[in-house]
């Protein structure tokens, strides 16, 4: 898949805001804080993180076809989430190459020698993508409803994230 990651723009608010088509998608996606329904304008206000970057997977048309965010969670330890892929593009390995351009871009702009990420229990598609990008479940870190993931940004390397 061609594709690039750059920074999000204001007009790919448009698009990101049509993926989430209720509370739940919304609760799931950005977490229980995120309200819903919200305006696409106010999604960079809504989504901001301190510390925190966001990207969008841009397909060969430079549409907007995935978005993510990273931010420092401790030191040594960025964070990756709000992970949405646009509801056309799922199943085409868009999440995969979004996951690792990331995590590529993470890493290189922090000093961190871990990512970690959380995923509900029962989204096996996503489990099994940060299960092949070699993420390991911390139990100890989860709750009932979602799953802690960590991996070594030395093991990411070495499988070519």
């Amino acid at each position: 898949m061609e594709a690039i990651l750059r920074p999000a723009e204001i007009g790919d608010y448009n698009a990101i805001a049509s993926w989430v088509g209720d509370a739940d998608a919304c609760a799931r996606w950005a977490g229980p804080a995120v309200p819903f329904p919200f305006l696409a304008e106010e999604l960079p206000e809504i989504l901001s993180v301190t510390g925190g970057k966001s990207y969008c997977l841009a397909g060969s048309d430079g549409e907007c076809i995935g978005f993510g965010q990273f931010w420092t969670v401790t030191q040594g330890a960025v964070h990756i989430g709000r992970i949405i892929i646009s509801p056309s593009a799922r199943g085409s390995g868009a999440g995969r190459v979004l996951c690792e351009k990331l995590i590529d871009r993470a890493l290189r702009s922090t000093d961190s020698s871990v990512v970690t990420l959380r995923a509900y229990r029962t989204n096996s598609a996503a489990l099994s993508l940060y299960s092949g990008l070699g993420f390991t479940v911390v139990e100890m870190e989860s709750t009932s409803e979602l799953l802690f993931m960590k991996a070594e940004a030395s093991s990411l390397r070495e499988r070519g994230v």
